[in-house]
């Protein structure tokens, strides 16, 4: 064979790890079509040779993304899912029910939301904050390195509250089939992690939530209230809730056992938009009882980072901190 590699491939270190895939299935159900399965997850997984780090991790990407997130730069380095395997952890990334490969029909799955274009992705991961320096691409179509960021998004679904419930109830299912594991989630993934940590408490070691949506309470688009504090998909609070409206007229009254004394980190990059909430978010946290702690990059030395860390120039440097936290726990 031939020496002279394609420029992508060449410029990547060979690796010797396991990797594999397989789906948790949707829920099977009749419809006008015949009998579908609703709402699958894929699931990719990689490991080293030998795994050294007693928890694997499971990876839940942001809104409209994908696994593919996790496992490569816009300029064609190895992404977070690379890193974490090399630093000894076996780790699964999901694309999220109705993402991805996990495709589902409308008719199945229900309405979608809308398309997302290249201004929305121009908003939230473009140069255009002070002190973001870390952006490969630039902010229009043409760009190639813009080109590649884009492509891998797609439409959510129109019913947020309904696609988190979905998220939370494969994710339970991986936790099932794998066993205690810390959640590493990014931006809209951030509420599925929330939920998965309610549905199996016993299963979640520590939730690492890098940039997630918020801050609590908030309306982000029409569907989109997170009317249970970080999630618009019901939590399990005690005492029990009817009407999630008390939550926030009485924040510090309900718990979320699930939570209780649970380590979590939120994650946010110097230069993000987010950093503007992302406070708020650890303080709701702790007031429903989780162990949480707010990580600006920056504070660990990795400067000029917007809302995408793991996709950003130092990528590298970004993730240290992050499995310093995660070695922490054990």
């Amino acid at each position: 064979m031939s020496d002279d590699l394609p420029s992508d491939l060449a410029a990547t270190p060979l690796r010797s790890t396991r990797s594999g895939s397989f789906w948790v299935p949707g829920d099977v159900v009749d419809t006008d079509h015949g009998t579908n399965y609703r709402a699958p997850m894929f699931v990719a997984w990689e490991a080293p040779e030998v795994v050294t780090k007693p928890y694997p991790l499971v990876l839940v990407h942001g809104g409209g993304g994908q696994l593919t997130d996790w496992t490569a730069t816009p300029d064609g380095r190895p992404g977070w899912m690379q890193r974490f395997v090399d630093a000894g952890f076996a780790v699964f990334a999901v694309d999220r029910p109705a993402h991805g490969r996990s495709w589902s029909h409308p008719d199945v799955v229900g309405e979608s939301g809308a398309p997302f274009t290249a201004q929305a992705a121009k908003g939230l991961f473009a140069p255009g904050i002070p002190g973001h320096t870390q952006a490969v691409w630039g902010d229009a179509p043409g760009d190639p390195a813009f080109d590649q960021l884009v492509q891998g998004m797609g439409f959510l679904p129109k019913d947020l509250a309904e696609s988190q419930r979905l998220d939370q109830a494969r994710l339970a299912s991986l936790l099932d089939r794998i066993g205690p594991a810390v959640l590493v989630t990014h931006s809209a993934g951030g509420p599925a992690g929330w939920l998965a940590l309610d549905a199996r408490p016993d299963l979640v070691r520590g939730v690492v939530a890098v940039e997630p949506m918020g801050p609590q309470f908030s309306t982000l688009f029409e569907g989109g209230d997170l009317v249970w504090g970080l999630s618009a998909a019901p939590l399990d609070y005690a005492p029990a809730v009817d009407d999630p409206a008390v939550l926030e007229e009485r924040v510090g009254d309900f718990r979320l056992a699930s939570h209780e004394g649970k380590p979590v980190v939120v994650v946010v990059g110097e230069a993000s938009p987010f950093t503007a909430f992302e406070a708020l978010v650890v303080d709701y946290l702790r007031a429903v009882g989780a162990e949480a702690t707010l990580l600006n990059l920056a504070d660990a030395g990795v400067h000029g980072n917007g809302h995408a860390p793991m996709l950003e120039r130092n990528s590298d440097d970004a993730v240290v901190p992050i499995v310093d936290w995660i070695d922490a726990l054990t």
